[in-house]
Formats: C-alpha cells, sequence, structure tokens
C-alpha cells in the first residue's frame, strides 16, 4: 500500500482526488485540510507521498512545503492552478524539495479531474519510488564561485573531441526544473555551442521558467515561441503545450514551436526533436544528454545518435530523481557515458573544448 496525504482547501477537491486514487485499491488516504494540517499529518501519518495545494488559509502550500522538508522530508507532488503565478509558486516548490507537479485543469476548484486523473496517478507513484535531492545549504552562488574556481576538469572519457559546430540536446521530465537548475549555471558565458532543452511543462509554465534560468544562468536562455536562428551561448527552453524541432531556414539551423504531435505521448517531445536534429545536423557533432524523467521519451532517438556517431550521456541512477528515461536509453546501449549529474556539464566542457 502507497500511503498518499492529499492536501487541499477545497472540500469537493479533497474528494475528487480521494476517488481518483481510491478507485486505485492500493493507496492509504489521508487529507489535510491546510499546510498547518499537512504538517501535522506528516509526523502522525508518516505518508509516502503527499499532493500538496499551493494557494490556502492558515498555511500555504509554499510554507508547509519548507517545514515538511525540514522536518520529516516526503516526496511532494504540488497540484497548482495553471497559471503563470502559479507557475513561479511551482518553481519555488520544486527548488524547496518538490518532486513533481501537476496543474488543475479548471483552475482552482477544478469540475474536470477526470481529465488528469490517469497523469496524477502515474506522477504519485512515481513520486513514491523518486530519490529525494537535499538542497545545498551554501547556495547556488558559492556553489558556481567554487566550481568556477577548480582546475579544467579531465575527460573522464579520452574520445575525440567534436569538431566545429557542436550542438548539445537536453531531454528531461520529472525532476528536471530542479536538476536543469544545478547544470546549466554551470556552462559559461562563452560556451561555444547552442543548447536545446525539451522538458516536459504545461504551456504557462515554460516562459516563466526560461526567464528564471536565465536570471540563474551566464548563458542565455530563452522559451522557443517561434522560429528563431540557433546561436551559440544559447539556451532553448521548448515551449509548453507544443513540440520542438530544428530545420533549416536561409542556410541557418532554425528551431521552432509546432502544435502537439498526437503520435508522441509527452510534450514538448524529447524523441520529435531528436529526430529533427538527426535530420538536419551532422551527428558527429551531437551532444545528446537524457536527465530524470519517467517514461521513454527520447531514448529511441538519442540511441541513434549514438550508433551515428554522436556522444550521448545519461544521468545515473545515483542522482536522477526518477531514473526512467536515462534507464531506456541505457537499456538500448544509447549511452556513451553514464553520469551523475554533478558531472555533465563538466564532461560537456570537455567534449567542446572548453
Amino acid at each position: 500500500m502507497i500511503k498518499l496525504l492529499i492536501v487541499d482547501d477545497s472540500a469537493l477537491m479533497r474528494r475528487q482526488l480521494t476517488n481518483v486514487f481510491q478507485v486505485e485499491g492500493d493507496f492509504e488516504i489521508r487529507q489535510a485540510r491546510n499546510g498547518r494540517e499537512a504538517v501535522e499529518e506528516n509526523r502522525a501519518f508518516q505518508p509516502d507521498v503527499v499532493t500538496l495545494d499551493i494557494n490556502m488559509p492558515e498555511m500555504d502550500g509554499i510554507t508547509a512545503l519548507s517545514l515538511l522538508m525540514a522536518e520529516r522530508p516526503v516526496p511532494v507532488v504540488m497540484v497548482s492552478s495553471l497559471t503563470e503565478k502559479g507557475a513561479l509558486a511551482t518553481f519555488e516548490a520544486l527548488n524547496l524539495g518538490a518532486i513533481d507537479y501537476l496543474a488543475k485543469p479548471g483552475g482552482t476548484i477544478s469540475l474536470s479531474i477526470d481529465t488528469i486523473s490517469d497523469e496524477l496517478v502515474t506522477k504519485v507513484r512515481a513520486a513514491a519510488r523518486a530519490r529525494l535531492k537535499a538542497k545545498s545549504a551554501r547556495g547556488l552562488a558559492q556553489r558556481l564561485r567554487e566550481e568556477r574556481a577548480k582546475p579544467a576538469p579531465r575527460p573522464l572519457a579520452v574520445r575525440r573531441g567534436v569538431a566545429g559546430e557542436g550542438l548539445v540536446v537536453i531531454g528531461v521530465s520529472t525532476g528536471g526544473p530542479r536538476t536543469l537548475e544545478d547544470i546549466l549555471p554551470l556552462w559559461p558565458a562563452d560556451f561555444p555551442w547552442p543548447i536545446l532543452v525539451a522538458q516536459h511543462m504545461p504551456g504557462s509554465f515554460t516562459r516563466p521558467f526560461a526567464e528564471r534560468m536565465n536570471s540563474l544562468c551566464s548563458l542565455t536562455v530563452v522559451e522557443v515561441d517561434r522560429p528563431m536562428a540557433v546561436e551559440p551561448g544559447t539556451v532553448y527552453i521548448g515551449k509548453g503545450g507544443a513540440d520542438m524541432v530544428v530545420g533549416q531556414r536561409a542556410g541557418r539551423l532554425t528551431v521552432l514551436a509546432k502544435p502537439e504531435s498526437r503520435e508522441f505521448l509527452w510534450h514538448p517531445s524529447v524523441e520529435l526533436l531528436g529526430r529533427s536534429v538527426l535530420e538536419h545536423c551532422d551527428p558527429a557533432r551531437v551532444v545528446a544528454v537524457m536527465l530524470t524523467g519517467m517514461g521513454y521519451d527520447g531514448a529511441d532517438a538519442f540511441a541513434e545518435i549514438k550508433k551515428r556517431g554522436g556522444r550521448t550521456i545519461a544521468e545515473s541512477e545515483q542522482s536522477a530523481v526518477v531514473f526512467g528515461m536515462p534507464a531506456e536509453l541505457i537499456a538500448r546501449g544509447g549511452a556513451s557515458l553514464v553520469l551523475h549529474a554533478d558531472k555533465i556539464a563538466a564532461q560537456v566542457n570537455v567534449w567542446a573544448g572548453r
């Protein structure tokens, strides 16, 4: 049995969420009406996973989350409204240690919970098995200073660097925002290649996420909401609610958003991005990185990149919040290297000749 604590100030939402999990048959469920009750139930009930609303009376979800993680860390899935304001609060929650998030389809009180019930159950089951990441107390700025003061890293694999222009492609899902926050700031402003990121995320979340990452990174970080010529030293975040692909326009590699393809389960699709890279780029000049996430999105395309001479990295089980997507890449023989998240930026720097 999975012990689940559902936290929401709406009695209707609590009832609807409870119904979703009761029919599964393997959940023991308790409810809390606000953050204060959530903290108390975390002590008494000791749940395996928590679904947590953000906007609640007495104690909001962000405050409650910080107390949960300080007192008895537990996997948490944020269930919040699909707004940009909600997105900013959700990113703060992920920074505090939440595993994943899901947007209520109808806002604060949803009358159409059935439209997300399958995804909600999948995310909660994955969270129950997820690896919690400890947040460094020294802070991101101090960590970056320490990383940049270190001697240049030695290659973890002695291999020929990618000659000339290169491209980094990153696929990521559950646990991704926080993992990207740990990795992207480690690349310097003069990093010579563009970086394309397909992070499974709702449409209203990607612009605030790109803006947040832009404030943390030396590289320029943008959301792909229109055709953009690909430039070195820029990180392109695929727009949520769409797919991101590359193509050639006026002789230049261009990245653009297109409507979600029904052929693929997750969006922005890592698989579709990888296939477009194979079509329009020399695979020998591509580095593909598969980070934390559930499912298999991108595994086939990234394995093909390696087969055609590219370099690929799968995040290790030791650092991945959910070892699904990296494990699928490894199972296909598609990983040149399997690395802890802390080592990925340094290895890509080596391959890029940094």
